[in-house]
């Protein structure tokens, strides 16, 4: 990828880690003050305290942010590969990236398959630093645009025909869906629009029962609903590519994948 004209973004974005100076900031001021004031208490030990451990966050944090970097740690880029690495596809036909985001897993399938046509959709709310024209700008630099397009959806009602793809993929997306609270039926509504034989891969929490539930019910569900060859992969992040200070409930943990043929 061309890194000097790209712009994938971060899981860690910047103005996370301005808001975390900030507070670190703060505190800082407050504990010189506390201590011109008053010297040494109770409170300027309290402050003091929150003083480290907000310095502490902030260095663990940009560590993290550094390892997700494409162009530094490109941790990203091998969640991306590990995706790309387990769907079944031979690449003729149409690929559909759900949430895509930056469009950086729609560019990465671009490139992986160059004979396919890709289309990627987010719904790029106000909350997430990802754009459409990033996503366009994105494919451009990687020359691929001609293959390429992005367009507004929302992952819980997609707006195409029954059977449309010969693929689809998702990263991390389907928890984050507001309008369905049952991430179940998102992965449902994905299968949707695979074609008969098509195939899959959507990496997601899948191991958080709060969000799926049992998952070897699901799985036989899905069996059951006709999805002819359905694999699950638990604990993506203790796969060995994802370092164990990245596994913690806040960043990478309870990942699981899931890939196959409809």
């Amino acid at each position: 990828m061309d890194q000097k004209k790209t712009d994938y973004g971060n899981w860690v974005p910047l103005a996370l880690m301005k808001r975390l100076a900030a507070i670190a900031g703060a505190l800082l001021a407050g504990e010189v003050l506390l201590i011109v004031l008053d010297g040494p208490t109770a409170l300027t030990l309290l402050v003091g305290g929150l003083l480290a451990a907000a310095v502490i966050l902030w260095l663990y944090m940009l560590r993290c942010r550094v390892l997700f970097d494409f162009n530094r740690g490109g941790l990203m880029g091998q969640v991306h590969q590990y995706l790309t690495d387990h769907l079944p596809w031979d690449g003729r036909g149409t690929l559909l990236d759900i949430g895509c985001g930056s469009g950086a897993l729609t560019i990465r399938c671009a490139k992986r398959f160059p004979n396919a046509s890709l289309v990627g959709v987010d719904y790029w709310g106000a909350a997430w630093s990802y754009a459409k024209e990033q996503c366009q700008q994105n494919a451009a630099a990687e020359g691929v645009s001609h293959r390429v397009r992005f367009q507004k959806g929302d992952a819980a009602h997609l707006a195409f025909p029954d059977e449309t793809f010969e693929a689809a993929v998702s990263n991390f997306v389907f928890h984050e869906v507001r309008t369905q609270p049952d991430k179940r039926e998102v992965v449902r509504e994905a299968l949707r629009v695979v074609k008969k034989g098509g195939c899959f891969a959507f990496q997601d929490l899948f191991e958080k029962e709060s969000l799926y539930g049992d998952m070897t019910d699901f799985l036989s569900q899905l069996r059951q609903a006709g999805v002819q060859e359905l694999h699950y992969i638990t604990h993506v992040e203790r796969q060995g590519f994802i370092p164990r200070y990245v596994q913690a409930p806040w960043m990478l943990s309870d990942v699981g994948l899931l890939y196959g043929r409809k």
